[in-house]
């Protein structure tokens, strides 16, 4: 005779004042994976010599991390955290090198016909845009748990 299984009501994890909703949270990842997967593969695929393809790899990766840098100098200096200005106005440099060197560098590919040129620009702007959002939610959940 099989045992009886025995349910209690399904108990739904509560969301905190101030935490991102689930929901929120999976679509802010989704993009960032998205935007990073497809560009990777769009560097795989291509027809151009590799030190242009390690060219656009380290913008991608130079650019999420001065996204993710700036976002938390940004958020610490409206808290009232201390940010220094060095660090501040490097912040702003660093994602402002990014997106240039990302331009420029799409500007001056002539190896790149034009749709590939619009396919990396969306994919790093996707990269770069749900890294910040990403950022955000974990600091919000973070700072939501620790009210607690």
């Amino acid at each position: 005779m099989e045992k009886e299984h025995q349910e209690g009501p399904k108990v739904k994890p509560e969301r905190r004042e101030g935490e991102p909703t689930a929901a929120f949270k999976g679509a802010s990842w989704s993009a960032l994976f998205i935007g990073i997967i497809s560009y990777l593969i769009g560097l795989y695929n291509a027809t151009m010599q590799l030190n242009e393809k390690g060219y656009y790899f380290a913008v991608l990766v130079f650019g999420l991390f001065a996204a993710v840098s700036l976002q938390k100098a940004v958020r610490d200096k409206e808290e009232g955290i201390p940010v220094t200005n060095i660090y501040y106005g490097i912040s702003w440099f660093a994602i402002i090198i990014a997106i240039s060197l990302m331009a420029i560098g799409l500007y001056n590919a002539g190896s790149i016909i034009l749709s590939e040129k619009g396919f990396y620009a969306m994919a790093f702007v996707l990269s770069i845009f749900s890294a910040i959002t990403v950022q955000k939610n974990v600091r919000d959940t973070q700072r939501a748990r620790e009210k607690e």
